[in-house]
């Protein structure tokens, strides 16, 4: 188990204040932590309309700023690779990154200590795209309480696991790890998280599961729309805005057997606590900062990948969700809560998919502070931003090679309460889904499907499909996807093939499995 330096008790009081107004770094320029969460849907936040208890994360956004319209790429992997290049994915050289620098290479070029926690899925490791440190594991998901064999320690092997690690706990013990070895270097610090939860399987500490046990024994049709009518209170939609009905392909809570019911309820408790724990986490990560006398200097960036994940993928139920080798998922149901209001989940290039929570945090940097910003904006300018708060540069050559030009664009003016000179277009590729924004106007293929079209700006939850009203938007739009996915993103050709003539059934066979209720106990607390 890692050492746990500063536990969960740890709390600003007394013996920090000692250390308030501290600084070890004699380089003045900002502190960054980089954040993101797994497969988080649109409104999992409280302070995006949860019920789930996040007070951590709703006072980074209170005191901080929110982005309504900020875009990922509806992927696990193809989204770090935006979110560390700001290119997009392909571009960048996909999972090698062969075509691109890192911030942690950039940043680590103009003095930063870089470190890294967590989740990696790419190629080769985070020691060889700039990082200095790093602690986590290189898979694309993990068991939270016995990990697996890829984990590392700055390059080498870890398995010091015992009886009381935890994933999320553990990115956080070795983050302030990483961090005090930066502020007696007397550098500022670079430090990326990427927290594996909520991503599958559900696994979460026990006490953390009975906090949250009966609180879904309401449904999904109740909870998503108490999540709306929240969201509509916190100044996120427009109070005569309508909620979506629910899509076609989920059934209604009350035509549930009991036992589905349960079940039902039980696996969305085991989602929100591993929501919480993440939560407590940065709640450490917070008082940790205090403690140094770092929050006032330290940018705090936290995203997600993709939106809620709606695959049903569950196994070996039988074992409990706080033990290790327990394999539960929830459905695409919850995951529509997730991302009420949006259309669709991860890997389709609807909203739901490609829509995530920003929160950026920056003490006396932040213009209007708790206001929402609704400028678009996408993984790939986190990269800009970082670069023009740490006063470095992006090169046209790095260890001799030549790289592509940088894609994303600076967020630093809309936290100063400016306009920023925003994207021509934003692009979306996953698999034969696809998607094009350009204005208010968005063109998006689900699983090769014809070409659908929204104006976004009145229709952000996706209901108006608007293309045989206007085929020489879908026209115009269609061919600026394909130029884009040739000659900018230089996806293979395969990735850029005609979509079909037919209609989207808008459903897949993958987001249900109804036997598994048959084979589900309930546990034992």
């Amino acid at each position: 188990m890692t050492f746990n330096k500063y536990p969960f008790s740890f709390l600003v009081g007394a013996f920090a204040a000692l250390f308030i107004g501290q600084v070890w770094a004699e380089d003045a320029r900002p502190n960054i932590l980089l954040m993101m969460v797994d497969d988080l849907g649109f409104s999992d936040f409280g302070c995006y309309g949860s019920e789930i208890e996040t007070p951590h994360i709703d006072s980074l956004a209170s005191e901080g700023l929110r982005f309504s319209q900020f875009y990922n790429t509806a992927k696990c992997h193809s989204s770090r690779v935006c979110l560390l290049t700001g290119l997009y994915t392909n571009q960048a050289g996909n999972a090698a990154l062969d075509r691109s620098v890192t911030i942690a290479e950039t940043l680590g070029e103009a003095g930063y200590a870089t470190s890294m926690t967590g989740k990696w899925h790419l190629d080769d490791q985070p020691t060889d795209h700039g990082f200095s440190k790093y602690f986590g594991h290189l898979s694309g998901a993990t068991d939270f309480f016995k990990g697996d064999d890829t984990f590392r320690l700055n390059g080498k092997p870890w398995n010091d696991f015992d009886k009381d690690f935890y994933t999320t706990d553990a990115n956080v013990d070795y983050a302030m790890d990483f961090i005090d070895q930066a502020l007696h270097q007397k550098k500022p610090f670079f430090h990326y998280i990427a927290f594996n939860a909520p991503h599958y399987p559900l696994q979460a500490p026990k006490e953390d599961i009975e906090k949250y046990l009966g609180r879904y024994d309401a449904g999904w049709d109740v909870i998503r729309k108490e999540r709306f009518e929240k969201q509509k209170r916190l100044g996120l939609f427009p109070q005569d805005m309508e909620l979506p009905p629910m899509p076609e392909h989920m059934k209604a809570w009350e035509k549930l057997t009991p036992k589905e019911r349960e079940m039902e309820s039980f696996r969305m408790a085991i989602f929100a606590a591993m929501v919480d724990r993440v939560d407590q986490n940065i709640g450490r990560m917070i008082a940790y900062l205090k403690y140094k006398g770092e929050l006032e200097n330290t940018l705090i960036m936290l995203c997600s990948d993709n939106g809620a994940c709606p695959f049903e993928r569950s196994k070996r139920t039988d074992i409990e969700p706080w033990e290790a080798d327990s394999y539960y998922l929830y459905d695409a149901s919850w995951a529509t809560v997730g991302n009420t209001p949006l259309r669709h989940y991860k890997q389709t290039q609807h909203e739901g998919g490609i829509s995530s929570p920003l929160i950026v945090n920056w003490p006396g940097k932040i213009a209007n502070a708790g206001s929402w910003n609704a400028s678009p904006g996408h993984l790939i300018d986190l990269m800009a931003t970082c670069i023009d708060i740490a006063d470095a540069s992006y090169p046209k050559n790095f260890v001799g090679e030549e790289i592509e030009p940088l894609q994303g664009k600076t967020l630093l003016p809309l936290f100063e309460g400016k306009e920023r000179e925003g994207h021509d277009w934003l692009y979306f590729q996953f698999s034969n889904c696809r998607a094009i924004r350009q204005g208010d106007w968005k063109a998006v293929s689900f699983y090769g499907h014809a070409w659908e079209l929204y104006d976004i700006a009145n229709d952000r939850v996706e209901q108006h499909d608007l293309a045989k009203q206007h085929p020489e938007k879908v026209k115009t739009l269609s061919a600026l996807w394909h130029k884009v996915a040739e000659e900018t993103d230089m996806a293979p050709e395969k990735q850029r093939g005609p979509v079909k003539a037919k209609r989207s059934p808008h459903t897949q066979n993958s987001w249900h499995k109804q036997e598994l209720y048959d084979e589900w106990e309930a546990p034992t607390f």
